[in-house]
């Protein structure tokens, strides 16, 4: 299954519902089988780690879960906005804010 996503890695976005709403951040980490993104500090957790070489004392690290793509919306120009797609000059196909209508 090879669904478009509207958004992508490097992408800032903004949360529209769950714990961390209406908090920004980066978009890490895609997982299109599950349709889920790693956002740059948003929806925190905490996990219990075994020590290890790498980190001999173990203890509990924080880090991000994902967060389902539908609950992300991309920010462009300092705005949240829905995507399109359209041909640009070159006849590629690009996405752009349908609020302000630049490309992105």
């Amino acid at each position: 299954m090879n669904n478009k996503l509207h958004i992508k890695v490097g992408d800032s976005v903004k949360v529209l519902s769950g714990e961390s709403r209406g908090s920004e951040g980066k978009v890490l980490e895609i997982d299109k089988n599950k349709n889920r993104a790693i956002v740059e500090g948003v929806n925190i957790v905490k996990k219990h780690v075994k020590p290890s070489a790498s980190n001999p004392q173990g203890g509990i690290e924080e880090t991000e879960a994902s967060i389902h793509i539908s609950n992300l919306m991309i920010v462009s120009g300092g705005t949240a906005s829905r995507i399109g797609r359209k041909e640009n000059k070159d006849g590629k196909l690009v996405r752009y804010s349908k609020k302000t209508g630049e490309e992105i």
